[in-house]
């Protein structure tokens, strides 16, 4: 195409107001000082919130140790399990009862039952936690088999034994033997808040034009309605790029959860993601005709659910099957699960290509409704 063709003219005016638009809109989000601190202090504040407070690691256990034979093998296993970093054994008690209202007081959160004939089973111990918190209680039991099946085999290699019982082999945990929850909640965190910045921004950022009226001086301007919309759009493109290099530096240096998977994979996904968020932010923007509403129809459809059903905080798999079918709508479910593939497990393209495909279907779908509404309102 000839360079001083009427086309390419046209086309460079195009791109030269698009440009405009787009130094407008960044104008007003570095104006805006809420909007800024919403944009980089919810991520920090969250990243270091949920990498730090509100941890499910397990730490200084108060325990209680029930036996009515002390005998070598009985003391080393306590004195194993006093050593680690999980549990603080406090005292001893004579019988299950003893220590179970121990428990029931609050004086203590687990209790370990030794029989009598330990030693000779090398087995046979019964755990006692509190039920009222069913997970914790679980887990709290766990640690306590980790560390006994643990010691055992190691005694056994020890002594050289033959055959080791299969009561005494040790738990291997792949991907995160210390069991930290950091590993667990910072790909949630990712998706949530990318979803949440990117959409929720972009829906209020139209929805104030159209408060202000002036939505339709824009639209009436030269630049056609569809580059109006993108160029408000790409302020919030670049910004999430700046965001998610922010929450992965965070996670790698200060919270210490490694991306073992490709750099270059986790940029594409994640940009999958990103367009996929503004999509749902342009589409919220069409049917909002004030923040307000923008706000509220962005909580109602973004926040709650994506937190509760993502699997972020709880898995999948235990909700009911209604449940379950209302989470494969959920975006960050995907874009998590990827994550956690790809940050924690070290896996290839193969492993994440069905995420992938997903959240580039939800985005071209999301794109076309936007464009399809916006064209009838119009």
């Amino acid at each position: 195409m000839p360079a001083g063709s009427p086309h390419a003219e046209k086309e460079r005016r195009r791109g030269w107001r698009t440009g405009i638009f787009v130094r407008k809109e960044s104008r007003h989000i570095f104006r805006d000082k809420r909007t800024m601190l919403i944009l980089f202090g919810m991520p920090v504040v969250l990243m270091l919130l949920f990498g730090f407070a509100i941890s499910t690691d397990i730490r200084n256990v108060r325990t209680v140790v029930v036996t009515s034979a002390m005998d070598v093998q009985t003391q080393r296993m306590a004195d194993a399990i006093g050593a680690s970093e999980y549990f603080d054994i406090l005292r001893t008690a004579h019988t299950p009862a003893e220590a179970e209202e121990m428990i029931r007081r609050q004086e203590a959160d687990i209790a370990l039952v030794f029989p009598q004939d330990f030693a000779r089973k090398l087995g046979g111990m019964q755990i006692i936690t509190d039920g009222t918190d069913p997970n914790m209680g679980q887990q709290y039991a766990n640690y306590v088999t980790q560390i006994v099946q643990q010691h055992l085999a190691e005694n056994l290699a020890k002594a050289g034994a033959g055959q080791i019982p299969a009561t005494s082999v040790a738990v291997k945990l792949l991907y995160n033997p210390q069991m930290k929850s950091a590993y667990q909640f910072v790909p949630g965190i990712m998706g949530l808040l990318l979803i949440l910045i990117c959409a929720m921004m972009t829906s209020v950022s139209i929805a104030r034009e159209k408060e202000r009226g002036t939505m339709e001086m824009l639209l009436v301007s030269p630049a056609r309605p569809f580059v109006v919309i993108v160029a408000k759009a790409v302020p919030y493109l670049l910004l999430a790029f700046v965001i998610l290099l922010t929450i992965l530096l965070l996670s790698r240096f200060v919270l210490n959860v490694p991306l073992a998977g490709s750099w270059l994979l986790t940029i594409v996904l994640s940009a999958v993601y990103i367009l996929l968020s503004l999509a749902l932010g342009l589409f919220i923007s069409t049917v909002a005709q004030t923040q307000l509403v923008a706000l509220l129809m962005s909580a109602m459809m973004l926040l709650l659910p994506c937190l509760m059903l993502s699997g972020m905080m709880f898995p999948i798999e235990s909700m009911p099957v209604v449940l379950q079918y209302v989470s494969a709508a959920m975006p960050p479910r995907y874009y998590i699960a990827a994550m956690r593939k790809l940050m924690i497990m070290g896996t290839g393209i193969g492993e994440v290509l069905q995420e992938l495909l997903v959240l580039s279907g939800m985005a071209i779908l999301f794109l076309g409704l936007t464009m399809a509404r916006f064209r009838k309102r119009l």
